[in-house]
This record gives C-alpha cells, structure tokens and sequence, in this order.
C-alpha cells in the first residue's frame, strides 16, 4: 500500500507504549497493532482525531503517501498468484 502509518515515530517522540496509546485512545492494542504495521485498509476519522489528541500531532504526522509503493496493489507481505 502506498500509504505509510508512522505511528511507531510518533510513540518513539512521545516516549508512550503502545499499550498506554490504546487505553488512551480507547482502541484496542489489537487494531493499533495491525495499524502500526501498515496492515490496516482503513481507519475511521474518529480513531486519527482521538490518536492526533493523545500524540497531540496532526494526521500527516502520522500518514504519509509514497508514490509508486506497491503499485500492483499488493503489500510486502503478500505473495502474488
């Protein structure tokens, strides 16, 4: 996917764990999990507004766009058949 999740970044600055993220933002360490991995296909706009309140940052802090990455639609981690 060509968009980046640099939600490790952010917890890195403001020397958080993962763990106090999800019960801040009141999600579960589960889906951080899979959207700090970049797995996710989605995000809701009122899980990036509470992460945005909590890591008091803005979303292109946390998003960004790389032209050209996984242009076939598939990730690092998938095989194409």
């Amino acid at each position: 996917m060509a968009i980046r999740v640099n939600l490790d970044r952010m917890l890195l600055e403001r020397r958080m764990s993962l763990t106090e993220l999800a019960d801040r933002v009141g999600v579960t360490l589960a889906n951080l999990s899979i959207l700090k991995t970049g797995k996710a296909r989605a995000v809701r706009f009122s899980t990036l507004d509470a992460l945005c309140r909590e890591l008091d940052c803005q979303p292109g802090d946390l998003l960004a766009y790389e032209p050209g990455a996984s242009e076939a639609g598939l990730d690092d981690t998938e095989d194409a058949a």
